[in-house]
């Protein structure tokens, strides 16, 4: 998938179901319902979380993750110069700089590609430029080494 910014759920379950192979009448089972009704699923653009909680783990592939991506790229970043008091929270505080590997290859690929500019980047999913600077090197050093790897193996 190269992009996080238009979710479609039920059509990345079905992408999923064809990898894996399972069967129908598994799936069918699992769920307690119809092949009309898993079909009708695929076609769906949202899905409830206890539903994708189930698909989640019939599959064995968090779905949940892609949505996450979605927060880290596209939610606006927290100014920490505010003067405001962060409120406080029963809920879990996760820190949003935490990138996937499919995050740093999207983010990588727009860079390379010339799609966006490491400022453009910036701007937008507030990356740090050291941070995409470590990432581009880095990257580039892996595929030189597939290029060498290529070369002496001719």
């Amino acid at each position: 998938m190269k992009t996080f910014k238009n979710i479609n759920a039920g059509a990345l379950i079905k992408q999923r179901v064809l990898e894996s192979d399972i069967d129908i009448s598994r799936i069918c089972n699992f769920f307690s319902c119809t092949e009309v009704e898993i079909e009708y699923m695929y076609e769906q653009k949202n899905i409830d979380t206890d539903i994708l909680l189930k698909w989640s783990k019939l599959l064995e592939y968090d779905f949940f993750r892609i949505y996450s991506q979605h927060l880290i790229l596209f939610s606006p970043q927290s100014n920490v110069y505010t003067n405001q008091k962060e409120k406080n929270t029963s809920l879990p505080q996760f820190r949003k700089n935490i990138y996937t590997k499919e995050v740093i290859d999207f983010i990588v690929e727009l860079i390379q590609t010339g799609e966006k500019n490491i400022n453009q980047v910036v701007d937008k999913y507030g990356i740090p430029k050291t941070t995409l600077h470590r990432w581009t090197v880095k990257y580039r050093k892996h595929e030189n080494n597939k290029t060498k790897l290529k070369t002496l193996n001719k």
